[in-house]
């Protein structure tokens, strides 16, 4: 996935490596805001998208030499941000529901893709948010990384540590639990007006 509006920064790159404060400050000012969107609907608060976007940057700067400028950066850059906001909820050991559940519980009919993207757009950012945020870590994870970051099965599977095969499953669940939590609101909202 790339930055909208946002060429390969390969000349910046370059002169970053360097050591060039204005080539960091460009980086930083091209690519810290969709870095900070992406950690603001991975993590639980704003304070911990504003760090992580932070600690992004302080992990981009020690390993800019690890780069493969063959690949997308910005690509990299969203992987590096997946792998940090993943490492963040599991060192604390956020409760991960529905994770060990059977897939025998996982119900059978799959939630309408397109309804569920009309029901997210349909819904403000705050919505959409607050509905993540009262997913289980992987679950909210898993669509982040997805949805947000393209990232392949493959890619996550490797982040979340499970098998290829059962991303699929972890996807199906964490999108049921997005329509149900976005209906919640929409249930609350409407309660609370009545």
């Amino acid at each position: 996935m790339s930055v909208p509006g946002i060429s390969e920064p390969t000349e910046a790159i370059a002169r970053a490596r360097a050591g060039d404060a204005e080539a960091w400050g460009t980086l930083y000012h091209d690519y810290a805001p969709a870095m900070f969107r992406f950690c603001r609907r991975a993590l639980p608060t704003r304070e911990d998208a504003e760090d992580a976007t932070m600690d992004i940057f302080i992990k981009l700067k020690k390993n800019l030499a690890q780069y493969d400028p063959t690949r997308s950066f910005s690509a990299w850059l969203y992987k590096v941000a997946a792998n940090h906001c993943w490492d963040i909820l599991r060192r604390r050991r956020v409760r991960q529901d529905k994770e060990t559940e059977d897939v025998d519980n996982v119900p059978l009919e799959h939630p309408d893709p397109s309804a569920l993207d009309k029901m997210i757009e349909e819904r403000s950012s705050e919505e959409v948010r607050k509905a993540l945020g009262k997913m289980g870590a992987r679950a909210r994870m898993a669509l982040v990384m997805r949805y947000y970051s393209d990232m392949t099965y493959d890619e996550i599977a490797d982040e979340l540590g499970v098998r290829r095969q059962f991303v699929g499953v972890v996807l199906l669940r964490a999108r049921h639990e997005l329509r149900a939590a976005l209906e919640g609101n929409v249930a609350l909202a409407a309660g609370g007006k009545a």
